[in-house]
């Protein structure tokens, strides 16, 4: 781990530091798509961007996000940054499981599996080794659910037609 990914892990948990992050969101949104997802979080932290269909539009919507890998799935997390609502990808997500990730320049298809019980405390011990700032984000929810998504790649070729991604 870099030495600048060491120090944003330890400095996540601050309030200042979700506020900022937020506000950058747009940013790594571009870098993600002037990479063709290779750039994400610059490189700081494993993150990918998942691309839902909006619950009310029926538009994409892509998000970057932190993720820990779970075999050949990706484990994602609605923290929203401790925020007391729900981030939009996850209620999109609930409304539609399906959806893209792009991951180092990567589509994969997936669908959305919502942990729960065992299997929610296992994804969750592989989330907060990734980022410990997440148990922050929980008390700072206030007691909203904070959803744990697993995504699962699906058969088929990738979104955009080029080669198969395994």
């Amino acid at each position: 781990m870099s030495v600048l990914g060491s120090l944003t892990r330890r400095v996540g948990h601050h309030r200042w530091f979700g506020a900022a992050a937020r506000l950058l969101v747009p940013a790594d949104r571009l870098v993600g798509r002037l990479t063709r997802g290779r750039v994400v979080a610059l490189g700081l932290i494993p993150s990918l961007v998942i691309t839902t269909t909006g619950r009310r539009s029926g538009k994409p919507r892509s998000n970057p996000l932190l993720y820990v890998p779970d075999g050949d799935a990706y484990v994602v997390i609605g923290s929203n940054w401790g925020q007391q609502h729900q981030p939009g990808w996850a209620m999109n997500l609930l409304a539609d499981p399906a959806a893209e990730v792009d991951v180092k320049g990567r589509r994969t298809r997936v669908r959305a599996e919502v942990a729960t019980g065992a299997e929610r405390d296992r994804l969750w011990q592989l989330l907060v080794t990734e980022w410990p700032a997440y148990r922050t984000y929980v008390e700072r929810a206030g007691g909203r659910e904070i959803r744990i998504f697993r995504l699962v790649p699906v058969p088929g070729g990738p979104p955009d037609g080029g080669a198969p991604d395994r």
